[in-house]
């Protein structure tokens, strides 16, 4: 039996930002959230390193993405 692929694993906001392709590096995603620019579900999160489910929802600047991890 197969054990748990990398689609299992958590994903933080930061590095979400980077697979979407709206941040270039982990140093511009991290700013990009730490300035507010980042919702998840509706909401401001400011912690790069908030871990994301599958069904969240992140908007930023006027583009939203919903997780599918």
């Amino acid at each position: 039996m197969p054990g748990p692929s990398k689609h299992d694993e958590p994903i933080t906001l930061a590095q979400f930002l980077k697979v979407v392709q709206v941040a270039e590096t982990g140093g511009h995603a991290k700013a990009l959230v730490r300035e507010g620019r980042a919702t998840v579900n509706g909401e401001v999160d400011e912690r790069p390193g908030r871990k994301l489910a599958r069904g969240d929802v992140v908007a930023i600047d006027g583009k939203t993405f919903t997780v599918d991890r």
